[in-house]
């Protein structure tokens, strides 16, 4: 027999393609955090982000590392370079206090980030866009 048996061959391919196919959507990786929803439009999305999570208790996150609040700064020069130009994301809980977030973002803008910004999810449903505020209704 002068020929080679690809049937052991295209059997380990396809148990490799399932492993990966089941593994992938486990590697996604953050902070579990319930984003609030809103009806804007999203904006243009950059390469690398730097996200900076807030959570319910208050804990804050730059990527997926807990940091105080005092040392978030020196954390956010070190990660972007001393880039004041870096885009940053900020992601907050739909249950934290406003205060929180004003301070965490306050803080950011104190140490020179010019482009912050909020990340939030957009509504689901067929009432999403004629829930917001002076929308008008539809005729009958």
């Amino acid at each position: 027999m002068a020929e080679i048996n690809m049937t052991p061959f295209i059997d380990v391919m396809l148990v490799l393609l399932i492993v990966f196919m089941v593994a992938a959507p486990m590697l996604t990786v953050g902070v579990p955090v319930d984003l609030p929803k809103t009806n804007a439009a999203p904006l243009e999305q950059q390469k690398d982000p730097l996200f900076v999570t807030v959570q319910t208790d208050g804990r804050v996150f730059v990527q997926e590392t807990a940091v105080e609040l005092t040392n978030m700064v020196p954390l956010l020069i070190a990660v972007t370079n001393n880039n004041p130009e870096a885009r940053i994301l900020v992601r907050g809980d739909a249950k934290i206090a406003y205060g929180k977030m004003l301070e965490v973002m306050g803080t950011m803008s104190a140490a020179g980030f010019k482009k912050v910004g909020l990340v939030a999810e957009m509504p689901n449903g067929p009432t999403a866009s004629s829930a917001r505020v002076g929308a008008p209704k539809p005729a009958r």
